[in-house]
């Protein structure tokens, strides 16, 4: 039996003004740094003691990481940090305020930008701040592995290689594995592990700062899995649904 942690980000500046974020590096709020923090305690009073830790290249993820460990008591395991684990890249949508962005182009286009598993939004201009290319940290990768815009299919294509390579090799060495991302990366392994259907991949909302808890068998098929503190992450999630109503 092998233990696998999802934990999605402490509440991030971004996710506070009510944009959205995508690869722009976005710290966390005070609320998300406390969101973190009790994340770790969390694993702590469940016993669960990660042996090495995944996260995307994003500030909001790895200081998410850092402070869930340093709560538990664990903030010397190993880290191995990939972009396949950032955010969607929202494209042109970047920065855009959520409610201002249903207002302006109503709820269908929204939904559909925001939510359909295989549409993009916009594409972001090359010469624009936004676009990987200009961000020292991508330099290495090939230029077209660099996204200008994604959807969620993109975000499972991009994810999967490093799922297969990485976190299920620390998952079949026997070490409990914890994975700090993001709304979407967390979405699109949530999708494969549960073989969930597009419509159920779309619906589904993952909470900041709550960790969650997969039993996997021999072939990593899933045995069981839940929250730390479900009644938490259901409420939370609801609100995570309704963003762009602000």
């Amino acid at each position: 039996m092998s233990t696998l942690i999802l934990l999605r980000h402490g509440e991030s500046t971004w996710n506070l003004e009510n944009r959205f974020t995508g690869w722009h590096d976005v710290d966390l709020t005070e609320r998300g740094v406390i969101e973190a923090q009790r994340g770790g305690c969390q694993l702590a009073e469940a016993g669960l003691w990660p042996d090495v830790v995944h996260t995307s290249l994003l500030k909001r993820a790895i200081r998410t990481a850092e402070l869930a460990l340093h709560a538990c008591g664990r903030h010397w395991i190993p880290v191995q940090r990939s972009w396949r684990l950032n955010e969607r890249h929202y494209g042109d949508l970047q920065g855009k305020n959520k409610a201002e962005t249903l207002a302006a182009f109503g709820e269908e286009q929204y939904l559909i930008w925001r939510r359909s598993y295989d549409v993009a939004p916009p594409a972001v201009a090359l010469d624009s701040p936004h676009h990987p290319s200009h961000d020292v940290r991508y330099d290495a990768l090939p230029p077209d592995v660099l996204p200008a815009t994604e959807c969620l299919a993109d975000v499972l294509s991009r994810m999967l290689p490093y799922w297969a390579d990485a976190i299920a090799a620390d998952l079949r060495a026997g070490r409990v594995t914890m994975v700090v991302a993001h709304g979407n990366s967390l979405r699109a392994l949530v999708m494969h592990l549960d073989g969930l259907t597009r419509q159920q991949a779309v619906e589904l909302n993952i909470p900041t700062g709550l960790p969650m808890r997969y039993e996997l068998d021999d072939r990593l098929h899933v045995v069981n899995s839940a929250y730390l503190d479900p009644a938490a992450a259901a409420s939370a999630a609801e609100l995570v649904k309704n963003q762009g109503n602000k």
